[in-house]
């Protein structure tokens, strides 16, 4: 059987028949058309913001833009310094990897291959915390970011609230216990018997082999950073450290119409193309994980 007839739910033999055949284009045409009203917002957005500002205010208005103003994007870049924001979010956002992966990996591997005394109860705990809505915990986690535990700091105005936060993440933790779980012990036992110790177990044997799930995760966790408003918004209050949504929001009211769609431009196009590149990663992180959609 040839790789194009073994894909797919439905086979080559299976679209010979009449009534498949039809099921098959109607469930084509829904698929495309729930593509197009998801893409729609986006590219009317990218598109609108290279309109000239009389245009916006032309009634009727106009779907599709009259007025190419390519120069605009160059001018509001410059003018609004989104090199600076660009860069702040660039740092949240490799720290955030960093942490996520760091941390999230090391309590996977945690309860998925050395599973001490206890490990199963605090598993438990760990995902009954994805069953608690995010509000119950915004309170006392503020609280903390202004007067951290023990130590006494206050860590607004830093990007560490945002790091520690990527760092303790139940359905990260998840997948990668999912995926470690696919890992024979008899590598582990293996590395034992060469001498590695258990943290170097999971540097030089469990992370290589992990490469599908960290690209997956890496990519989910880039895309999440860079579109997170609500904690930024609250921690970083000195313009220097805007990230680009946050810029957006604050000087929303200084902008004209035109230029807010191009400062939303700017913030949709790096998550887009990171897809657009690496989505064959996502899915294929998902399956060797285990993780259903």
């Amino acid at each position: 059987m040839r790789k194009s007839e073994a894909t797919g739910i439905i086979g080559q033999l299976e679209l010979r028949t009449p009534g498949v055949r039809a099921l098959y284009m109607v469930l084509f045409l829904l698929m495309a058309l729930l593509a197009v009203v998801c893409v729609f917002p986006f590219l009317w957005v990218m598109v609108s913001s290279l309109k000239d500002i009389k245009e916006f205010y032309r009634m009727p208005p106009t779907l599709i833009p009259q007025t190419f103003n390519i120069e605009k994007l160059g001018e509001a870049w410059n003018e609004l310094r989104f090199m600076q924001y660009y860069s702040n979010t660039l740092i949240m956002t490799v720290g955030s990897v960093v942490f996520c992966l760091a941390l999230n990996g090391l309590a996977g591997y945690f309860f998925s291959k050395l599973k001490p005394r206890g490990s199963v109860f605090l598993f438990t705990l760990i995902v009954w915390t994805m069953l608690l809505p995010n509000t119950v915990g915004m309170v006392p986690m503020f609280k903390n970011i202004i007067d951290f535990p023990i130590l006494h700091l206050n860590l607004t105005n830093t990007y560490w609230p945002m790091w520690l936060m990527a760092g303790v993440n139940p359905v990260v933790i998840l997948i990668f216990k999912s995926f470690f779980d696919n890992i024979p012990q008899s590598l582990l036992e293996a590395a034992k018997i060469d001498g590695a110790t258990k943290l170097g177990i999971f540097v030089k044997v469990m992370l290589p082999l992990s490469v599908p799930v960290i690209a997956t995760i890496t990519i989910m966790t880039v895309n999440a950073v860079w579109m997170d408003f609500f904690w930024p918004f609250m921690v970083l209050k000195d313009q220097s450290q805007w990230t680009v949504i946050v810029a957006i929001y604050n000087m929303k009211a200084l902008m004209p119409i035109d230029q807010q769609y191009i400062t939303l431009t700017f913030a949709i196009l790096p998550p887009v193309v990171l897809f657009l590149f690496f989505q064959r990663y996502i899915m294929q992180g998902y399956t060797f994980s285990g993780i259903k959609g």
